[in-house]
């Protein structure tokens, strides 16, 4: 079994921004710099055969590249906890444009529609309950940007899940243009 996703890898450069602005959050799991990545679409588990089928069906995404920027920090909450800590991504549509044609691909080789809201953003941190406030995260590099990036490819993903946490391979690259 494959446990696939589609995602942007953002270069070196902005992924350098990222992690200077990682920090400040006592028992946060931050990313290490080959997670950093902005999900396009969870597939999830599936077989050698279904893999292939995603592949192709990827092969047929067109849209043209487009630049994009980081554009602020937040969080996602559960219950009220934080949970999350990530960076956003603007403008949201050429990303939201994309996210739908992928969706609308692997829904073709039988890979169920994504059932949640998409929001452009990368993981910089993952939070235990335990793990209390954001603290001053928000206040210190909440507003932090970044010069736009071209966005001209997206990828296929595998991920391994370790005691160390999740390691990603990529599988395949995918042209936009």
């Amino acid at each position: 079994m494959h446990r696939l996703f589609v995602a942007i890898r953002p270069p070196a450069p902005i992924r350098a921004l990222l992690l200077g602005a990682m920090g400040g959050i006592s028992g946060a799991r931050w990313q290490r710099e080959d997670q950093l990545h902005l999900t396009l679409r969870f597939i999830g588990e599936v077989d050698r055969h279904r893999a292939g089928d995603v592949h192709a069906a990827l092969g047929a995404v067109h849209q043209p590249s487009f630049e994009v920027s980081v554009n602020g920090i937040g969080a996602f909450d559960r219950r009220g906890w934080p949970d999350a800590v990530w960076a956003g991504l603007a403008p949201h549509e050429p990303l939201k444009a994309l996210h739908r044609k992928v969706d609308a691909a692997l829904k073709r080789v039988g890979v169920a529609e994504d059932q949640r809201a998409f929001l452009p953003h990368i993981t910089l941190a993952r939070l235990k309950r335990s793990s209390g406030t954001l603290g001053n995260l928000l206040e210190q590099v909440g507003g932090l940007t970044s010069p736009p990036f071209t966005v001209d490819h997206f990828a296929l993903f595998e991920s391994a899940l370790t005691p160390d946490g999740a390691v990603y391979s990529m599988v395949e690259r995918y042209r936009l243009g």
